[in-house]
This record gives C-alpha cells, sequence and structure tokens, in this order.
C-alpha cells in the first residue's frame, strides 16, 4: 500500500484512504514509500498507545525520511535527552511524575492555575479582531497559533517578544521531523532547532544563575528537582522546555484552527454556538475526533507483534493512523459524520492512551472553550471568505492549516436563528 501524507488526494482529504484501510479485515497494512507500518483500527491504535513494552517511542522524534549529511552534523550537536513524547521506561516514569507535580493536568488545577492567563490572553486577541470590523483576516496566526502560544510563553515566564522566533522554531521542528524538506531547508530548519535548544538551555541556565522566580514553568521544575539528578537533572529541565514550547502550542492551535474551519463552514453552528456557549464543550469533542490536529503519531517495535491477521517484525516503525481511528465504525456510528450531538464523541484517541496520554489535555480543552465561547459571542457574525478552499501544510503527523480566511461582522445575521432552540439540530450538524 502507498501512503503520500505530503501531496495529492491524502494530504487534501485522508479519510478517503481511512475509510478503505478501516475496510479492509486484515487491518494493517506496509506503506512502501514511507517504509512505515499502517495501523488504523481504534482497538489497534489503542493497544499501540498503551502497550509499551512492544511499542516504544524511541525514534517518536526521528525523521520519516534520510537527512542529509549536512543537517545531520547540526541536529547531532542537539543534547537534549528524552523526557517525554520519546522516552520510555525507565526515564519516561520518572519525568512524568515531574511534569504531573510541576504542570496542573486536572479539572480543577487546570482551572485554578491557568484560567485566567487563557482568559486574558483570549479577551486580548479577541478586541484585537473586534475592531476590525469589515476586514478580512487570517484567523490561524491572529487567532489559533497565537492564544496557545502566548499561553505557554506564560506560564514558562518567558516575554512576549520571543514569540515570533519560538513560532519560527517549533514550526521548522515539526517540518524537520514530519515533513518532508529538501536538503537546503533541512540544513536551515536543523540549525533553527539547534538556536531553539539552546535558547531553552539559556532559559534553564539563567533561572538556575539567579534562583526560581516567580510561579514559572521552569522554576518549578527546578524546586522539584531539588538540585538531585536522580529527580531531575538540568537539561532535562531544559528538555521539558522545550518539548512544552512546541507540544504545548501546536496541538492546540490546530485544535482550534480545526474547530473554527468546523464550526464557520456551516454558518448554523457559529450562530448556535454565538447564542448559547452550553454548546462548545461537545463541539470541542467532536472537532477532536472528527479533525484531530495529529492524525498519524509515530512508534516502533520492540519485539514481533500480531495485530489482527498481520505480524509486524520487531524494529519495525509504525504509524499511528489516530484520524483513521476516530473514524472507526466499529466504535463510532457514522463515523464521517460531523455531530455535536452524538454521544461517543468521547472515545476519540486524539489525546493518546496509557502512559503517554497527553498530559496537557486539560488545558486544550479550556483554551478552546473559553476562546470560542468568546470569538462568538463578540463577533456573531464571522464567517469564512466566499470561495476560501481548505489546503494543509504537508506532513506525515500535524495536520495543520496553511491558513483561514474570514470576514469580522460583529452583528449577528438577521437570518440566523436567535436561539439555540429555534435551530434545528440538523442545522447545527451540517448534515456531514
Amino acid at each position: 500500500m502507498r501512503l503520500n501524507p505530503f501531496t495529492g488526494a491524502y494530504l487534501n482529504d485522508p479519510a478517503t484512504l481511512w475509510r478503505r484501510i478501516l475496510g479492509d479485515p486484515d487491518g494493517v497494512h506496509y506503506a512502501e514509500d514511507l517504509g512505515v507500518w499502517l495501523i488504523s483500527g481504534h482497538a489497534d491504535v489503542r493497544r499501540a498507545l498503551g502497550d509499551t513494552a512492544t511499542f516504544a517511542n524511541a525514534l517518536t522524534l526521528a525523521p520519516v525520511y534520510e537527512v542529509c549529511p549536512e543537517a545531520m552534523s547540526v541536529i547531532t550537536q542537539i543534547v537534549a535527552p528524552p523526557t517525554t513524547a520519546a522516552a520510555d521506561p525507565p526515564v519516561h516514569p520518572r519525568t512524568r511524575r515531574a511534569l504531573r507535580a510541576i504542570f496542573a493536568n486536572t479539572a480543577d488545577r487546570v482551572e485554578a492555575e491557568y484560567g485566567a492567563i487563557v482568559r486574558r490572553r483570549v479577551d486580548q486577541l479577541v478586541s484585537r479582531l473586534v475592531v476590525r470590523q469589515g476586514d478580512e483576516v487570517d484567523l490561524i496566526p491572529e487567532f489559533a497559533t497565537a492564544l496557545p502560544l502566548l499561553v505557554v510563553l506564560d506560564i514558562l515566564g518567558v516575554p512576549d517578544t520571543d514569540i515570533g522566533r519560538i513560532r519560527s522554531w517549533a514550526d521548522g521542528q515539526i517540518a524537520l521531523i514530519w515533513g518532508q524538506p529538501d536538503p537546503a531547508e533541512q540544513v536551515r530548519l536543523a540549525q533553527g532547532l539547534l538556536e531553539f535548544w539552546h535558547y531553552c538551555e539559556e532559559l534553564v541556565r539563567q533561572r538556575v544563575e539567579s534562583g526560581p522566580q516567580g510561579d514559572d514553568f521552569i522554576s518549578r521544575a527546578l524546586i522539584y528537582r531539588d538540585d538531585d539528578d536522580a529527580v531531575l537533572t538540568v537539561p532535562e529541565v531544559a528538555s521539558l522546555a522545550f518539548n512544552l514550547l512546541v507540544a504545548g502550542h501546536e496541538t492546540t492551535a490546530g485544535l482550534l484552527a480545526h474547530a473554527l474551519d468546523q464550526a464557520l463552514s456551516t454558518p448554523q453552528r457559529w450562530s448556535a454556538m454565538a447564542a448559547d456557549p452550553g454548546l462548545v464543550p461537545a463541539f470541542v469533542t467532536e472537532t477532536l475526533r472528527f479533525a484531530p490536529a495529529i492524525d498519524g503519531w509515530l512508534r516502533v517495535t520492540r519485539r514481533e507483534v500480531t495485530l489482527g491477521k498481520v505480524t509486524i517484525p520487531a524494529g519495525a516503525r509504525c504509524l499511528l493512523l489516530i484520524g483513521a481511528a476516530n473514524r472507526d465504525p466499529a466504535v463510532f456510528a457514522h463515523p464521517d459524520r460531523f455531530d455535536p450531538h452524538r454521544s461517543d464523541a468521547g472515545d476519540h484517541l486524539s489525546f493518546g492512551h496509557g502512559p503517554h496520554f497527553c498530559i496537557g489535555a486539560g488545558l486544550a480543552r479550556l483554551e478552546a472553550g473559553i476562546a470560542l465561547t468568546r470569538l462568538a459571542e463578540a463577533i456573531p457574525g464571522l464567517r469564512l471568505t466566499p470561495g476560501r478552499r481548505r489546503s494543509y501544510k504537508p506532513n506525515v503527523a500535524f495536520r495543520a492549516h496553511h491558513g483561514l480566511s474570514a470576514i469580522i461582522d460583529v452583528v449577528a445575521p438577521t437570518s440566523v436563528p436567535a436561539t439555540r432552540e429555534a435551530a434545528s439540530a440538523e442545522a447545527y450538524i451540517g448534515g456531514q
């Protein structure tokens, strides 16, 4: 089987291939062009995410192509120790314990520690959009990407003035690892990644020298470490910050972009949420299922494993098709229909499963919920630019929009039902 996530039909609409794979009784296929095994069924993907004895994370952050020697010589200078996504036992349980102590990860803690930050940043961005009545804006850089990055900078205690280069570095890491850049671009992106790592090292070095300052993430990590390398090393603290600056905003940016796309592509959805904010949480959950920010994730087999009728050899790279698993008809009724009212949406795997379940899931939900609620209330007439077409960045893991052009209109259309009760469920769902 062939799967080219960088161009053509799969880039535009991967669900077409997902349906074909899910309809195959074997369920597992080898993709010759990528050199990876494709795992697509909900039960198999869930098992692979949770079974760390069989499916390791060691190559999760290794590029999916052969890196040119010049870029590799730069990459080898990055000495960030594995702590989260690329870590396996015994390192991962130790660093995971540290993260749980440092980073709020339950609903109550997330709201208590980050709620005010999120609301302040949402209000800041929304106010900038409201005054641009009638303008055409790109909601990706001006809202969906900006919000989670600003929140992460606040959590880390990093100044807003660094937002531009951090965004560039983070985007570059995703393109370098899961994209398909040409050799010259590989070198440029690798150099940016090295600069990014040195930046994180310097953030930690400054805190070490001055002592923990306030309640920011790095200060908390150093207090938790308590000068004990058996708990966390200083490079591991830098690595945690390094990972948070990417994972802490790119995935939430994707969630917001997909949610805005789904809401605005069927205007009744947007007007319904503007009239009834209580609809937002279920809408976010269905967006996570229907259009995950990460629709594929990598693992490598520690030992031979059989899934269904197919045996995958030891040492094989596997691409877990999370997007396909979220459309598995064995789990989800009418899986290709976007339905915020569905009762099974919570079974999605977009935050992972098992020991590596996304520790920032609560923060992502909080950000998306507040962002959609306040934006819909402030700009109920927000609408997509007529004639716009969806396009995505070529990537094997992250499904990210190139842009989302919309027209600012703070006045709700008079033709739209004023209350949720007046809008039919069919209109809200949109018939997808």
